[in-house]
């Protein structure tokens, strides 16, 4: 039931140039021509392994096509051209002089693939604004994120738009030296290696074993010699899967196995992306478990910065070089959570100063709230890894046992603590540490959220993160909003006079700003709002500078969030440093 609505076309001497027509009669004939010729060669392509005839297997994301679209084998999520272009391209791939051009093609060749399908969504352009290019609409490719998104509509690029990606020579990156790939579960390794290099599973974060069978669908049937002898099975049994005892369990017994198949001088590089406390005090766990600790915690910057990035997402991934654990150290709690606050100190000092160094030709920092709330998370694990008793308790033996339901480790009791020691730091983008830290609890939270707002973020479990990590008991009544994915702060005009009365809120210099704001959008005169200013901050001569600064960095961040809010906050600025003092 689906049909062709519109069709995109561009000039020959004017690739850039498009244009749109609706789908015409000449069209239909090109159309059916395409859909007959597949039809009469599907089976036979199958047959010989040009087009997948393999079926769809139930998953966590393959699930999506089988039940919004009904499609059970895979070559069902590619339309009739595609279908036509791709085995033409495997027949192509047939008559190469060798098989190992064959396989060097057909590796290229999967690039493509993820252009093609009925995956592919349809990406509607932009008009531009300033600052901004415009933009045409265009067809998006597959794997954009790492599941298989189902579309009520979706674009198919012509062959033309696909060449280019076949042309495309990779870079090459010899090794000198003696190689062997072998595919196996970690856990089985049986040779010595002096360094392991391991991205593993994210507590189903990414199904990887689901999504490859959109490629293996295509490659299992007569592949090329060079990858004849491979197991062209997704082996989804051997996925370690979960967040629990048995996730646990299996990743303490592939490190375990990589630790003993290496010398005492021997290293592993782990890369690990979760912003769940929970999830990295099972990786100290499964490091303890393992022998392992953690000597060095890089920061790397990884993903490009774009609409869907915005927010809460962390734009790097943390980087892990582990050691053999030699010997046995031993420490109390209140011992190593001052040693996890010099530790996480350091880290996001090194991470701001990157951001400041970078942000010459920038909209946005490097790294984001989540980025450096993660960093936390790795200074904290950079510390605990290294003892093995931890206020006499056996570290190895308590992360080998089996978790009580709703139970709080010490892992995650002291990860927890580091990412709010984390929170602390981050002083938003726009103030002085100075006056940063002349702020209380709410005052801190409420900026660093518009913060968040400004940039994008609604969750709410940034709030209640933020709020923990001020020691705000109750937020709620800062709170416009607190749907799950849609949270967001009160104006200053929702907050009005009567609101947050004996609240730590209620009473600060933030508070007393934010009426300001709300009489001069209510058209009170600027001497009276200067004089209720006066009086609801306490010493105000002494916090004059702190009220200016506030004020500027209100203008700023509500800019484009509330600009008639922003108009009043630079009204402000401008009364408090034009005031008279004295006489």
């Amino acid at each position: 039931q689906e049909r062709i609505y519109c069709i995109q076309w561009s000039k020959r001497d004017a690739p850039r140039d498009v244009f749109y027509t609706e789908f015409r009669d000449e069209d239909a004939i090109r159309e059916q021509k395409v859909e007959s010729y597949v039809r009469q060669h599907l089976t036979r392509w199958q047959a010989d392994g040009l087009v997948p005839d393999m079926r769809i297997e139930s998953g966590k994301k393959t699930d999506e096509p089988i039940r919004t679209r009904g499609w059970t084998h895979w070559h069902q999520l590619f339309p009739p051209r595609h279908l036509l272009y791709w085995a033409l391209i495997r027949q192509h791939a047939e008559r190469l002089p060798s098989e190992f051009d064959k396989a060097a093609f057909l590796t290229i060749a999967t690039n493509a693939l993820d252009r093609s399908s009925k995956l592919g969504q349809w990406r509607v352009g932009f008009g531009g604004r300033l600052g901004v290019a415009p933009s045409s609409d265009r067809v998006e490719h597959v794997f954009y994120n790492q599941a298989l998104n189902v579309f009520s509509n979706y674009g198919v690029r012509l062959f033309s738009a696909l060449a280019p990606v076949l042309r495309e020579i990779p870079g090459a990156a010899p090794v000198h030296a003696i190689s062997k790939v072998v595919t196996h579960a970690a856990a089985a390794i049986t040779e010595a290696n002096d360094i392991y290099i391991t991205d593993p599973p994210y507590a189903d974060a990414v199904a990887y074993e689901e999504i490859t069978e959109f490629f293996i669908a295509w490659l299992r049937k007569n592949p090329p010699a060079p990858f004849s002898d491979w197991t062209w099975d997704s082996r989804r049994d051997l996925a370690v899967k979960g967040s629990g005892d048995d996730f646990r369990r299996e990743m303490v017994r592939a490190y375990s196995a990589m630790t003993q198949h290496m010398p005492d001088n021997g290293l592993q590089i782990v890369m690990f992306t979760h912003q769940d406390g929970g999830v990295w005090a099972d990786m100290a766990n499964i490091f303890w478990g393992a022998g392992l600790k953690v000597t060095a915690a890089w920061y790397i910057a990884t993903e490009t910065s774009s609409a869907l990035k915005k927010g809460g997402y962390v734009q790097g991934t943390v980087i892990l070089v582990l050691r053999k654990r030699m010997g046995a150290e031993a420490t109390y709690t209140n011992e190593v959570v001052e040693e996890i606050r010099q530790e996480v100190a350091r880290q996001i000092e090194t991470l701001t100063g990157l951001n400041q160094s970078t942000r010459a030709g920038r909209d946005e920092n490097l790294f984001n709230d989540a980025d450096l709330q993660m960093a936390g998370f790795a200074a904290a694990l950079r510390v605990l890894t290294h003892y093995t008793h931890i206020d006499g308790q056996d570290m190895t033996r308590e992360a080998l046992r089996p978790r009580v339901s709703g139970e709080t480790t010490l892992a995650e009791r002291i990860i927890d603590h580091a990412v709010q020691i984390a929170n602390e730091y981050l002083v938003p983008e726009g103030l002085d540490a100075k006056d940063w830290d002349r702020l209380n609890g709410s005052e801190r939270f409420y900026l660093r959220m518009l913060d968040v707002e400004e940039a994008g973020g609604k969750k709410l479990d940034s709030y209640q993160n933020f709020a923990k990590a001020f020691k705000v008991r109750d937020f709620a009544p800062m709170m416009a909003s607190q749907k799950p994915n849609d949270a967001r702060l009160k104006s200053a005009l929702e907050l009005k006079k009567g609101e947050l009365s004996g609240s730590e809120l209620g009473t600060s210099t933030l508070r007393a700003i934010l009426f300001a704001l709300y009489e001069l959008q209510t058209e009170v005169e600027p001497d009276d709002v200067m004089s209720h200013l006066r009086d609801m901050v306490p010493g105000y001569m002494r916090k004059r500078d702190l009220v200016s600064a506030l004020a500027r960095y209100l203008a700023l961040k509500l800019a484009k969030l509330r600009p008639p809010e922003a108009e009043a906050a630079r009204v402000l600025t401008g009364l408090v440093k034009n005031e008279k003092v004295g006489g």
